[in-house]
């Protein structure tokens, strides 16, 4: 599953530069699937929605920092545990049990956004 930043950040940034995939954003800034990633261009994504990596993305907050879920890893293929929430002062970096995915999962989409990795 994605991780999710709960409503308790106290916006410190601690967790962005954490990130191998470059998925967590402060909040109102837009996003893209080639920021820290090998994706370029049209991309068809381990779910079949095919996206271009180069274009903006809303934001999935105007407030806090956020993780996109699209691009959470749970830094599976990177590290042991995810690095935001070993980081997070306030331990506000938490699964999403909105967005449940399997270790193979994860693993898929890290050799996706990292192939070269």
């Amino acid at each position: 599953m994605a991780i999710i930043i709960t409503d308790e950040c106290i916006n410190c940034g601690a967790c962005e530069p954490e990130c191998p995939n470059t998925a967590i954003y402060e909040g109102a800034d837009d996003w893209r699937y080639k920021d820290g990633t090998s994706l370029e261009g049209k991309v068809v994504l381990t779910d079949g929605r095919e996206v271009d990596a180069d274009e903006a993305q809303e934001p999935v907050s105007d407030e806090l920092y956020y993780i996109v879920p699209d691009k959470c890893t749970e830094c599976k293929g990177f590290h042991d545990e995810p690095q935001c929430a070993a980081v997070c002062p306030v331990d506000c970096c938490v699964p999403d049990e909105d967005v449940v995915e399997t270790e193979e999962e994860l693993l898929a989409k890290q050799r996706f956004m990292h192939p070269d990795g």
